[in-house]
């Protein structure tokens, strides 16, 4: 395996969540990050963003089609089911405790994952693009240019 140089625009012990901009489902989750996240360890970025596509090749995820929610950490890259309980686990209880979920075999975490991926333009709609962003007039939660 091949040791990951450091993520731009990231600090060391930086978190971010890369999230479409576009999306009415991520904009829940990203609102509900908001008020769980109490301590403010998670730092987002669109994947709109310059932020966003940088951090995506960073990372070799597609820039142009992106349908999954990243989690990066340093050199961790989480993807997927695996991105949703990595982030989870930064939140404080009870959120901490659906973790345990990933108990499940990935096969069918990301099976279900992709299944709504997949459809969530269908079945929540699609934002028009520079709609406002939840949590955009909170200093510091969005990384610069994210």
């Amino acid at each position: 395996m091949t040791q990951r140089s450091a993520p731009p625009h990231l600090q060391p012990g930086e978190q971010v969540v890369l999230f479409d901009g576009e999306c009415p489902l991520c904009h829940r989750l990203v609102r509900f990050l908001l008020r769980a996240d109490r301590q403010r360890v998670l730092k987002l970025a669109t994947v709109q963003s310059a932020t966003g596509q940088d951090l995506l090749r960073w990372a070799g995820l597609p820039t142009d089609n992106f349908n999954t929610i990243a989690w990066i950490h340093g050199p961790q890259l989480r993807v997927r089911s695996d991105a949703f309980f990595a982030i989870l686990a930064q939140l404080g209880w009870p959120w901490r405790a659906l973790a345990a979920l990933r108990l499940f075999p990935q096969v069918l975490r990301d099976a279900v994952y992709n299944g709504v991926a997949k459809n969530r333009y269908r079945w929540f709609g699609k934002l028009p693009p520079g709609s406002a962003l939840p949590g955009a007039q909170e200093p510091g939660r969005y990384l610069p240019g994210g």
